[in-house]
């Protein structure tokens, strides 16, 4: 088992840096995290945090934490927010940390377009320090990677109505290099990728309890494959939503959702990767992701469900 999770720390700089940003199976509830015209969508102060545990019982396995929050401003044609994001691969840590803007326009009397700007910082560190290696005191792993906390900005749009929404985002880019001091001088260890990221969904009706909800989330970067999300979850009574999701050439799985009030989700998904080296050695992924909506009133009302 070391020499495997050696073999993947080695090869992390192919495998991480491809595509590179963090995975989530929650995407539909996590949007503030890949496209910032999505700030202050929900007509609320939105708070969501989001855990996730990839290849469960793979040594090293990548570990991901997410927090955002965001709301409207100024008759709701403003909107901000915060994204924080912790992305531990093995023994490297990725986080992130950016503020959100998006400015909204009334397309008509159902749809509204916004067009959102993130800018804010990462920094990568590495405990190379403890790793097993073949050779005994090997200097390339003696010190710990900590990089120079490096800026970086995006920009996405992102179109909504009650029924669906479209949206297209670059949350990061620039390309930036991580560099770090090993003792014998700066080395490059790690580079961005810019990502290219499409986002859409609707929710049918199929009778009084019952809708549905499909949503898709296209990943496109070089260096790797296109990759898509697809997921179909049911709402049952507006209280309880699960459905399968697929992930092309990657995963699939279930997600679960239950509100224990209108503003107050837990959800819950498990897929397994079925087409990666891992599979033999992992017990598949888990998310978990909690959501409150801190609800606006007007003259005594409180706003329609979002779905989205």
């Amino acid at each position: 088992m070391k020499k495997v999770i050696i073999s993947i720390i080695l090869l992390m700089p192919a495998m991480v840096w491809a595509q590179q940003e963090a995975m989530y199976t929650h995407y539909a509830f996590n949007t503030l995290a890949v496209n910032p015209g999505y700030a202050g969508s929900r007509d609320a102060l939105t708070i969501t945090g989001l855990h996730r545990s990839q290849w469960v019982g793979f040594e090293g396995a990548p570990v991901t934490q997410t927090f955002t929050l965001h709301t409207p401003l100024l008759n709701e044609k403003l909107g901000v927010g915060l994204s924080m994001v912790n992305d531990k691969i093995g023994p490297m840590n990725n986080t992130a940390i950016y503020g959100d803007f998006a400015y909204k326009i009334n397309i008509s009397d159902k749809g509204k377009l916004s067009f959102g700007l993130k800018g804010g910082i990462n920094l990568l560190q590495g405990t190379m320090n403890n790793l097993p290696t073949v050779q005994e005191n090997d200097p390339a792993f003696a010190t710990n990677i900590q990089s120079n906390v490096l800026p970086n900005f995006g920009f996405g749009m992102y179109y909504s109505t009650t029924k669906y929404y479209v949206g297209l985002s670059t949350p990061k880019l620039l390309q930036n290099e991580f560099s770090a001091n090993n003792g014998q001088g700066a080395v490059t260890v790690a580079s961005e990728k810019r990502h290219y990221f499409a986002i859409a969904g609707a929710v049918f009706d199929i009778n009084k309890n019952l809708k549905i909800r499909p949503t898709t989330f296209v990943k496109v970067t070089s260096g790797a494959p296109i990759e898509a999300d697809l997921t179909a979850l049911f709402i049952i009574q507006d209280k309880i939503e699960c459905g399968p999701m697929y992930r092309t050439g990657d995963a699939a799985g279930v997600l679960l959702g239950y509100y224990f009030t209108p503003q107050l989700r837990f959800g819950y998904s498990f897929d397994w990767s079925h087409s990666n080296r891992t599979f033999t050695y992992n017990r598949g992924s888990h998310e978990v992701m909690l959501r409150y909506d801190f609800i606006y009133k007007d003259k005594g009302k409180v706003f329609s469900p979002r779905y989205f």
